[in-house]
Parts: structure tokens; C-alpha cells; sequence
């Protein structure tokens, strides 16, 4: 080994590429491939990677039952194995991964169908296995959006604020992990839910689409964390909610499928480029998606997997999956999963593979199947 220390890393890059090209642990590329199954079936549910590789998997509903259940996943074993249960049942709610290493759960649903939220908080000890509860929002929500910032604070934006998602809000908070508490920062120019909120290199969020009373909404806008404030981030080509948005290794971000209007369901795609502050449509999937979703792989393409579609005129969860290339800006097919799912979770493992479980599975109902992609 040189005195640098450097022969160690540049073994392990070469081996990492070498596992990768060649098939993780003797899996085909561009396949899918069964794990264990969780204890219990979940849809609307979180899954947040550790930081010891493991992925945690908390809450989610199973038909008009909110979940409380939590679960570890380790891909090395590829077993799971039960934790600490949450103090509050929820779904359609949010979870971060904190620079302690400890995980934060926010808001939600906490009856199966969504009649009710909550503003309530909790955090995850993987050290100890166990839940305890913070401080919580000034503002009950669901179907928000939130985003882990540089600074290790969590901001969450919108969502519904009512009772059966009567009304949106337009208010937005900060979690100081410090503190255990949270604090009220600008509000954006719209109320909306079902939007997505995606942290840019600059340190900078953006949120995109979602649903407004006025419909599906183009408008999106970006959060500067050094004055508290939103600004215009442009229009999106396509309103769009229950869409997509993932941060390109480029700095870009690109948004897919979604629901333009009720029943029209979206195979399109754009990218937002923060530079210029402005939207370009790229190339559209093969199928229409929403509630699906889409990992970063290691080489910079994203895996667009699952959601609801639409097949022959039938709606259904689907199984197929697609490749978004940035460079040439077009999707490819690549492997179906071996399940069809929708409101699933999806997880990019330290090893290059993504882990999918749960979610709606047409006859299949609520699923505690899970499976890997191995790119």
C-alpha cells in the first residue's frame, strides 16, 4: 500500500465497478430478483437507508388500517426482521435520515383511507430499536413534501391540512434536530399537495406540480434556506401531481408521469435545469405512471419502476420498468419487476442494487413482498 493510504480506495472502486458490470452477488444486469417478504403488507409507507447499509421501513397502511409496525431490512442477509413500533399509526407521511444517524417521522395519515392527519413526530434510535416522540408541527399534514437540508434541519411544505384533504396549506416548517422542535418559515405562493420537494446542490429546495384547488399546478418554486423565502422556480411544461423528482448527478432534476387530470394519467418527462431556472420537456416512457418510483443508479441513470397505469384501456398496477438516460434523454425498457405495485417504497442500497417492497399489487392486494434490481 502506498504511504497516501489511496491503494485501499481505488481497490474498492475497482472492485465496485467490477461487481456492478458484471452482475452484484451473480444477478443478471437489468434484472429483478425475490427477497424475503415483510412481516406485514404495506402501502404509503417510508423506507430510509441507514447509515449501516440496513433500511428501515416504518408505518404505511393495509386497507383501512394505519400501521405503526416498523421493520429492518439487511442486504447482506436479505432478511427482515422486526423493531420498535412508532407510538402514532401513519401513512402518506415522511421520514429523514439525520446526521445523528437517527431517523425523524413526520405527519400523515392516520386512518387507512386518509380521513384524518396529524402533526405529531417521532424519532428512530437504530442503536436502541426503539421510537420516541418530539416535538411537533404547528400544523397537521399529509401528502406533503420535505427535504433533508444541508445545514441537517428538515423542511417540510403543503400537503392537506384538513380532514379527507378538504384543504391544502401553503405554510412551511423547519425541524431543528438540536431543539427538537419546530419552527414556522416562508410560506409558498400556493397550497398544494401531492407535490415533491427535492434538495438542490446549491442547498436550495425545489417544489414542483402537485394538486391546487384550482387542479393539477405547473408552478414551481424554490426555497433559498439562507433567507427563509420562496422565489419563482418557473412552470413546469405539464402540471402534474402524484409525479417524480429525482436530482440528476448533472445538478438537474427530472420529473416523470404524474396525473394531469383525474383519470389522465402522464408518461411524460421534463427536466428543470437550476441554472436557468426553466423546464424542458425530455423523452417520454413507454407506459403511463403515477405513484411509482424512481432511483438514482450509481452510473447516473434513474430506474422508473412500477405505479399505476393503464393497459389496453385497463387501469392497473403495473410491474414493468424503465431506464432514463441523461445523456441521450430517452427511456429504455429494462426488467420487469416480479410483482406488479403501486404506493410501494424504494431504496438505493450502497451497493448499487434498489430494494422495492410493499405497495398495491391488483389482485395481490396490500404486499409484504420485496425484490432487487441489480443494475
Amino acid at each position: 500500500m502506498s504511504q497516501s493510504g489511496k491503494a485501499p480506495v481505488r481497490l474498492g472502486i475497482v472492485l465496485g465497478s467490477l461487481l456492478l458490470g458484471a452482475g452484484l452477488y451473480g444477478q443478471t444486469p437489468g434484472t429483478w430478483t425475490v427477497t424475503s417478504s415483510m412481516a406485514s403488507g404495506r402501502a404509503d409507507f417510508t423506507a430510509t437507508l441507514l447509515t449501516d447499509g440496513k433500511v428501515l421501513v416504518a408505518g404505511g397502511n393495509y386497507g383501512t388500517t394505519a400501521l405503526a409496525a416498523s421493520e429492518i431490512y439487511d442486504p447482506a442477509t436479505g432478511g427482515w426482521e422486526p423493531t420498535g413500533s412508532m407510538h402514532t399509526a401513519r401513512s402518506s407521511h415522511g421520514a429523514w435520515l439525520l446526521s445523528s444517524g437517527k431517523v425523524l417521522v413526520a405527519g400523515g395519515c392516520t386512518g387507512g383511507p386518509c380521513s384524518t392527519g396529524t402533526n405529531t413526530a417521532e424519532i428512530y434510535d437504530p442503536g436502541t430499536g426503539s421510537w420516541t416522540p418530539t416535538g411537533g408541527m404547528s400544523t397537521l399534514r399529509y401528502f406533503f413534501a420535505g427535504a433533508l437540508l444541508q445545514t441537517g434541519k428538515v423542511l417540510v411544505v403543503g400537503g392537506c391540512s384538513q380532514s379527507e384533504c378538504a384543504a391544502a396549506t401553503a405554510t412551511a416548517e423547519i425541524y431543528d434536530p438540536s431543539t427538537g422542535r419546530w419552527s414556522s418559515t416562508g410560506s409558498t405562493t400556493l397550497a398544494r399537495s401531492y407535490h415533491t420537494a427535492t434538495l438542490l446542490q446549491s442547498g436550495n429546495v425545489l417544489v414542483a406540480g402537485g394538486y391546487t384547488s384550482a387542479g393539477a399546478a405547473a408552478a414551481a418554486e424554490m426555497y433559498s434556506p439562507a433567507t427563509g423565502k420562496w422565489s419563482s422556480a418557473g412552470s413546469l411544461v405539464t402540471g402534474r401531481a402524484v409525479h417524480t423528482a429525482t436530482l440528476l448527478k448533472n445538478g438537474k432534476v427530472l420529473v416523470t408521469g404524474g396525473i394531469a387530470t383525474y383519470g389522465n394519467i402522464l408518461k411524460t418527462a421534463e427536466v428543470f435545469d437550476p441554472a436557468s431556472r426553466k423546464w424542458l420537456s425530455t423523452g417520454s416512457m413507454s407506459q403511463v405512471r403515477e405513484n411509482h418510483t424512481a432511483s438514482l443508479l450509481p452510473g447516473g441513470r434513474i430506474l422508473v419502476a412500477g405505479g399505476y397505469g393503464k393497459i389496453i384501456r385497463s387501469a392497473v398496477d403495473l410491474s414493468s420498468a424503465e431506464l432514463y438516460d441523461p445523456a441521450t434523454g430517452t427511456f429504455s425498457s429494462t426488467g420487469s419487476m416480479t410483482a406488479a405495485r403501486s404506493q410501494h417504497a424504494a431504496v438505493s442500497l450502497p451497493d448499487g442494487r434498489v430494494l422495492a417492497a410493499g405497495g398495491l399489487g391488483n389482485s395481490a392486494g396490500y404486499q409484504s413482498s420485496a425484490e432487487f434490481y441489480t443494475p
